[in-house]
């Protein structure tokens, strides 16, 4: 947030704005960034608006995806899964388990462990939620060939990568 500059006067002075937009010549792929806010708010629109109906957010979907893609993974695994903290992931999973969609059992060998489970009603909201995400990417890969598809998982594992954005 800008610093509001006092002249020696003793008066405040507005920073002076910039007019001329941000461009490639500043050394950044601005096309690709953009790419990527209207893609997300795209790929997140139809099950934001399921979600919401069931006052839920992206948090609960998250939980929601993994835990249905992993059936008894454990409370320590999807923190890790996801990076956020034990007190996020509590608040949003104590809702998925008191709504009938996630189910938590003592591990088998370490009763202390926590496994998550899907419930059916779990699984069918997973799906549904799915549902417009899947048809979203079919329909924007339905020309490429597996070598363009391929090309497109690498692509966004790169992306996914930790390393990718840091300055480390």
């Amino acid at each position: 947030m800008p610093q509001v500059q006092r002249s020696r006067s003793g008066k405040t002075s507005r920073p002076e704005p910039v007019m001329e937009p941000m461009t490639a010549d500043n050394g950044v792929d601005f096309e690709i960034i953009e790419l990527f806010f209207f893609a997300y708010r795209a790929f997140t629109a139809d099950p934001d608006a399921i979600l919401e109906k069931g006052d839920m957010g992206r948090a609960h979907h998250r939980v929601v995806h993994f835990v249905n893609r992993e059936p008894g993974m454990t409370v320590a695994a999807l923190l890790d899964t996801l990076k956020i903290t034990k007190q996020s992931l509590a608040r949003v999973l104590k809702q998925l388990i008191d709504k009938g969609y996630i189910c938590q059992i003592a591990g088998p060998e370490d009763r202390r462990q926590r496994c998550l489970y899907p419930t059916r009603a779990g699984r069918e909201l997973a799906l549904e939620l799915a549902a417009p995400q899947h048809r979203r990417i079919a329909h924007a890969l339905a020309t490429a060939n597996a070598e363009e598809r391929a090309e497109v998982v690498r692509f966004l594992t790169r992306m996914s990568d930790e390393c990718g954005g840091s300055k480390e």
